[in-house]
């Protein structure tokens, strides 16, 4: 048996922290922060009972690493110290492979420099991560009546990893190895606060598929204003994404962490869909000793992709740095089919999503178009 690690760390201050150490809600943030400077990384609990459809079994153990998102960025020589103290303890743990969560897979240019030093191979998972929020997207679409393939497509945090993938299959489409056909959509609108960067891409997708319909916006209310579709993948600490942004109708995956959409989307606006990019069901019997704040059933892909690496014995760096490969994306959601992991349905703001739910967000945008 192939055992992995995965590495998480908080991204609030005082919730997150809570879950391992309780007394903390009762502290001002500023202590908080001071105390998670003078800590190590620590073992979180041990992840079991994962067996998957092609009867390989694995195992792992979930390390935080003491640093929220701002702390990295703020001190990111820091942060890769810590890291790869995380991935000397996996080994010593008896883990084959590391995964990395949320900003730990940001810092050090997309795991490349932590992989040099790091005693194990290490993967960001963003490959699984981008073909689960891409299948999530296209049900949420079809469950919403958008006919996919006429729709405006806006992927906001498109020149990053995650965002720039996605752009690519909804602009150039694919073929699965199972020979189901994943089609592109009627135009893409990529989204990003750097414009050079952002023609860069659009440049690169057209080269893919010169009758692409691309464009870019470096501004947010005109990227989403038209778009059917949003897909949201930035590394911005803070909501970017309002209710007055978005179009009656359309669907939102928010894939990153923390979240891009604002809560007061989730409050305000009944009549747009937003569901929660990456959720996966997880073959066997898992039980956690820690909680990340789902079911013991469900997980994030970018912790699904390090759990398959470790049954398919793929102990390699399968997914670093800012460009992820097609072939990549599609090995690895073949590789999910063999072993059986699949989309957990779907979820929005950690709570799933019944078809009434959607059903009535449906009936909701439809009232709206109505009255103009």
């Amino acid at each position: 048996m192939h055992r992995f690690a995965f590495l998480v760390h908080p991204l609030n201050l005082k919730r997150d922290v809570a879950r391992k150490y309780p007394f903390v809600k009762f502290l001002p943030e500023s202590w908080v922060e001071a105390m998670l400077w003078r800590m190590s990384p620590k073992v979180l609990g041990k992840v079991t009972g994962i067996k998957s459809a092609a009867g390989a079994e694995t195992e792992g153990w979930l390390i935080a690493v003491p640093m929220t998102a701002k702390m990295m960025l703020e001190n990111e020589t820091k942060a890769l110290d810590l890291l790869v103290e995380a991935c000397q303890m996996a080994k010593e743990l008896g883990a084959d492979i590391v995964g990395l969560g949320a900003f730990t897979a940001i810092v050090g240019n997309g795991g490349i420099d932590l992989q040099k030093r790091s005693p194990l191979p290490v993967t960001t998972g963003n490959s699984y991560t981008t073909w689960t929020a891409l299948e999530a997207t296209k049900l949420a679409a079809e469950l919403m009546d958008i006919e996919w393939q006429r729709a405006t497509a806006a992927v906001v945090g498109a020149t990053g990893s995650i965002g720039k993938a996605c752009a690519y299959f909804l602009s150039v489409g694919a073929q699965l190895p199972d020979g189901t056909i994943f089609p592109p959509v009627s135009e893409v609108i990529l989204v990003g606060r750097n414009e050079e960067r952002l023609r860069a891409v659009c440049n690169e997708l057209l080269s893919n598929n010169p009758q692409a319909s691309v464009r870019i916006s470096s501004e947010i209310a005109d990227g989403l204003k038209n778009a059917d579709i949003v897909i949201t993948v930035t590394s911005s600490m803070d909501a970017v994404i309002e209710p007055e942004h978005l179009k009656s109708g359309c669907v939102v995956c928010d894939v990153a962490r923390p979240r891009d959409v604002s809560e007061r989307v989730h409050k305000e606006r009944s009549d747009v869909l937003v569901i929660d990019g990456g959720i996966v069901e997880i073959p066997g019997d898992p039980l956690w000793e820690f909680s990340i704040g789902l079911p013991d059933r469900l997980t994030l892909a970018c912790v699904a992709e390090t759990m398959l690496l470790a049954l398919e014995g793929r102990l390699e760096p399968f997914t670093l740095g800012r460009d992820i490969r097609p072939d990549r994306i599609l090995e690895i959601a073949s590789i999910a089919s063999k072993h059986g992991f699949k989309l957990a349905g779907l979820r929005s703001f950690e709570r799933q999503l019944s078809e009434e739910q959607i059903r009535q967000v449906r009936e909701r945008a439809r009232q709206v178009a109505a009255r103009r």
